[in-house]
């Protein structure tokens, strides 16, 4: 995904950085095997009987800021995306990072605004990137990617926790990337990542809160990072009250946080 652009200084123009108990447990399900084992998951006739679940997500907010500045440009800079990029190509210099800077010195655009320019202007495929309606595309991808070849078997895992997540609330986002599925309400509260061919770590933002049991410390806290802790999932009765209760602990804890 394309960088998302931000100002220099306040001098410059600007533009958006982006960054976010159920009652009943998931059923038992014929693919579990004993608790805790470590083990794979499989299935008594084959793995690719699984029938993965059909998931809705949601934009990612960096692409909804991006959206946004684009949006603005022209009431911010004077000119609108598609005139920035004409200048770029008519009287910019012609290779991309030349353009940054001439774009910087010449335009006084911020480091980050005159990168993503640059970048558009130079490579008009990118454009596409940044389009909500790209990203939802994307990713379906991403999901499919990241539980692919040998992580296929934890597929089944991944929809339950999808599953559960939603439960927590109509204002619940999921907005996939590369290798995590974040799970947000005013910013990321916990994340899903298939972290071995065996094992998803199912991430939470649960500041202040001390490590216990089955809750592993990530250092997080101490590195001001969003997720603080995690447990990890390598069978479905793993996906217990514990995880319910601690998931549902994060998305109350982030409801009067304001997004970032």
């Amino acid at each position: 995904m394309a960088r998302k652009p931000t100002s220099k200084k306040s001098t410059r123009q600007s533009a958006p950085t982006s960054k976010k108990t159920p009652a009943h447990a998931p059923k038992r399900t014929s693919w579990h095997t004993t608790p805790r084992t470590g083990a794979a998951l499989t299935s008594p006739s084959s793995p690719a009987s699984y029938k993965p679940a059909k998931h809705t997500y949601d934009v990612h907010p960096g692409v909804a800021m991006t959206q946004d500045w684009i949006n603005k440009l022209k009431e911010k800079t004077g000119r609108s995306l598609d005139q920035w990029l004409k200048l770029a190509k008519a009287s910019g210099p012609t290779d991309e990072k030349s353009c940054r800077d001439w774009l910087k010195s010449e335009h006084n655009l911020g480091t980050n605004s005159a990168w993503w320019l640059a970048e558009k202007a130079h490579r008009p495929n990118t454009l596409s990137e940044d389009t909500p309606e790209q990203y939802l595309k994307t990713a379906q991808v991403y999901v499919e990617d990241m539980f692919a070849g040998p992580k296929s078997n934890l597929r089944p895992l991944y929809d339950t926790l999808v599953k559960l997540g939603r439960t927590l609330g109509k204002d619940v986002k999921l907005c996939p990337c590369k290798t995590i599925v974040p799970l947000y309400r005013n910013h990321v509260f916990a994340q899903i990542k298939p972290t071995t061919r065996t094992r998803i770590d199912l991430g939470f933002c649960l500041r202040g809160v001390e490590a216990s049991g089955r809750l592993i410390d990530t250092g997080g806290q101490a590195k001001n990072d969003r997720i603080t802790h995690r447990i990890e999932i390598t069978t479905p009765n793993d996906i217990d009250d514990t995880v319910r209760a601690y998931l549902k602990q994060a998305y109350e804890a982030d409801a009067s946080s304001s997004p970032s």
